[in-house]
């Protein structure tokens, strides 16, 4: 498969004890700015891919993906009381934009609200959304890695079509 250029790809170790087969990867926004082993201050995710010939019940099949994505936001955006809806929205409608065919979805929006003190109140107050979700895919996975994709750029502020586009990030907290 291939990315955007905004976006770095690369395979990860997959969790054990979870399902008898996994493959995972990780996407980070703008990765060539941070040094080896960090994650994006722009923006970050993991998909795993499972198997489990035995079909376990809550997934309804012998497939799971599970992926987590995560970005910095400011405060002002974080306290919008729709973001969680609208992160959830975004996967949704990322997988139903690339036909990716899907059930037995689950999963949270968690935004989170900071503020430092003592020798970290220089920083000030920063935002974060995180989503983590699941779902059981149906027919090829490609389409699925790709809507995983889409999400992590969309919460990093890169909406799809913005390839090549300068992303201006003085809007963003440097807070996690």
């Amino acid at each position: 498969m291939s990315f955007r250029d905004d976006l770095t790809v690369r395979e990860i170790p997959a969790p054990t004890g979870i399902a008898p087969h996994a493959l995972a990867i990780a996407g980070d926004v703008r990765a060539e700015e941070e040094p080896d082993g960090l994650d994006s201050p722009y923006g970050t995710g993991r998909l795993i891919l499972l198997y489990d010939a035995d079909e376990p019940a809550p997934w309804n099949g012998p497939w799971r993906i599970v992926c987590f994505a995560q970005a910095p936001l400011e405060p002002d955006i974080g306290v919008d009381p729709l973001l969680a809806d609208v992160a959830w929205s975004w996967l949704t409608d990322a997988l139903d934009s690339r036909r990716a065919s899907y059930h037995s979805a689950s999963g949270t929006a968690t935004k989170t609200l900071s503020k430092g003190f003592g020798s970290l109140a220089a920083e000030g107050d920063g935002a974060q959304i995180e989503l983590r979700a699941s779902w059981s895919p149906e027919g090829a996975i490609a389409p699925h890695v790709e809507a995983w994709a889409e999400l992590v750029c969309m919460l990093a502020g890169l909406p799809p079509g913005s390839e090549g586009i300068a992303m201006l990030d003085s809007r963003r907290s440097t807070r996690g």
